[in-house]
């Protein structure tokens, strides 16, 4: 079967290390195209990517034939505009999280693909790592008991005020780089929506959110997290149950930032521990993705799911005490 052709449009240093590889290296995805403003970023790329066509235009790319699918690592604030453009050009879109900087925004994107019958995804790849959906699977099986409190912190230190997650121009902040998957994964596991926001506090540098905790409520459970990018690198999130808990180590990037691993507590101090070593949640993304172009498979993280993520975000902002 004829493999969906990916062009990248941008030459980050995400997409470079991890999502352009995941491609090249998918079942049923082939890395085609590079766009670049400068062509000496396209040899790192083609260092693994020999046949890689690469375009010094991002328009030029979107109109070439040789492109069924665009994937965009460009700054947050890019993310719409070109998922829009990509969209009319006719081609699939895989865009980085955060997909929009305000949830009202994605409501363009929602018109767009349902418009054009393509498909377009915000990035979330902890959906496609199998220890989420096994979270998932036992929260709704009762394997904890009723689910009360929900505690995640994710932290690393990032003090280069040139690197754009501490620039507002664009786009930056903890919230919509890690924030997140802080609330994404809750989301996604629990199958609820927050009801109200009940805490934010925000530190800021620069004009940009560079911390932040804040508390929720949930239909059926309390919800606390903090995000930073001023702290010693840190990632944990906690479902705690009347009957037992269930605890994520290396929650969102797994394999990368240590072993993928589940740990099941009970009430008696009994424990399980159940790990995923070989899984690269980055290439079932990139498979999940083409599953979905190619024989219409449900995709786990809707632009819908994206937007109920964004809408929290703008919720904590907008209770922020600071």
């Amino acid at each position: 079967m004829t493999p969906v052709r990916f062009g990248v449009l941008g030459a980050a240093n995400f997409a470079r290390e991890h999502m352009a590889r995941a491609i090249h290296e998918a079942e049923g995805a082939t890395l085609a195209a590079l766009a670049t403003s400068s062509e000496d970023k396209a040899a790192p790329f083609q260092a693994f990517a020999p046949d890689l066509k690469v375009f010094t235009d991002y328009d030029a790319m979107l109109a070439s034939d040789e492109i069924d699918a665009v994937y965009i690592p460009l700054p947050n604030h890019l993310h719409i505009d070109w998922s829009l453009k990509a969209l009319a050009a006719g081609k699939h879109v895989l865009c980085e999280k955060p997909i929009a900087m305000k949830a009202e925004e994605i409501d363009a994107l929602i018109v767009k693909r349902d418009e054009t019958g393509l498909i377009c995804a915000e990035a979330f790849m902890i959906v496609h790592h199998p220890q989420w959906a096994r979270v998932r699977d036992l929260l709704a099986a009762g394997e904890i008991g009723d689910l009360m409190r929900v505690e995640v912190g994710f932290s690393f230190d990032n003090p280069d005020m040139n690197n754009i997650r501490n620039r507002p121009e664009t786009g930056g902040g903890a919230l919509g780089d890690i924030g997140v998957y802080a609330m994404g994964s809750t989301r996604f596991a629990t199958g609820e929506e927050p009801v109200e926001i009940t805490h934010a506090e925000i530190t800021r540098e620069n004009g940009v959110d560079v911390s932040a905790e804040f508390s929720a409520r949930f239909p059926s459970f309390a919800y606390h997290a903090y995000v930073s990018m001023r702290m010693a690198p840190f990632q944990e999130v906690r479902f705690h149950g009347c009957k037992g808990l269930i605890i994520l180590k290396t929650p969102f990037n797994a394999g990368t930032a240590g072993l993928a691993e589940i740990e099941i507590r009970d009430t008696q101090g009994g424990l399980k521990l159940e790990r995923f070593p070989r899984v690269r949640q980055y290439v079932c993304q990139v498979e999940t993705f083409v599953r979905t172009v190619r024989d219409g498979a449900d995709y786990p993280w809707s632009l819908e799911n994206a937007r109920g993520t964004q809408a929290m975000i703008d919720s904590v902002f907008d209770a922020d005490q600071g």
